[in-house]
């Protein structure tokens, strides 16, 4: 778990902090090495692991309401992107909305491939609607010993506000209808 707490951007004093959180978990990934069709196992785990990370992550905010959110994985070297995907996309989703009480815009997220030490940045987005431009953002990520080649890390990241100082226009948090998930 990593917890990013913003006081401070180009000299000047950020009211209220902004806090970014990420909540990682490492697994074992049943499909390294071979090609299998279907991947009904990781996307049925995927349900359980959402939850628990989503759940870990909201509590880190201290009771503040969730502004963004985002997902991220990446697979050990003997995996498959579509490992990562198998875990964020079909079933994910709604545990993750469920623990922030809603979400209508789309989930980001990213995916790759890599081995120990493999950094990724979960992109973040306002979690009512996609086009709130304050709270395009991305946080990063990096397991010093993880994903082996046999592995897979899946991240859920959230944040409590947008980005420090946001000053280039757009659909303002206080305009945002949600009904849509993109205005």
């Amino acid at each position: 778990m990593i917890v990013d707490e913003v006081h401070l951007e180009a000299g000047r004093r950020v009211e209220p902090p902004v806090r970014r959180v990420i909540t990682a978990a490492v697994l074992r990934n049943p499909y390294a090495g071979s090609y299998v069709a279907d991947l009904t196992e990781l996307i049925d785990e995927s349900v359980g692991v959402g939850e628990k990370l989503a759940r870990l992550a909201v509590a880190q905010l201290g009771g503040k309401p969730v502004h963004s959110y985002g997902k991220a994985g990446i697979a050990g070297v003997r995996g498959e992107l579509e490992h990562v995907a198998a875990m964020l996309h079909p079933k994910f989703g709604a545990p993750l909305r469920e623990a922030v009480g809603g979400g209508t815009a789309i989930i980001p997220s990213a995916k790759k491939r890599g081995g120990p030490g493999t950094s990724i940045d979960v992109p973040l987005h306002y979690k009512d609607a996609a086009f709130v431009r304050s709270h395009f953002d991305a946080i990063e990520l990096r397991v010093v010993d993880a994903p082996a080649d046999d592995e897979l890390v899946i991240a859920v990241a959230l944040t409590d506000g947008g980005r420090p100082l946001p000053r280039i226009g757009g659909l303002q948090v206080s305009e945002a209808i949600g009904d849509d998930g993109l205005r």
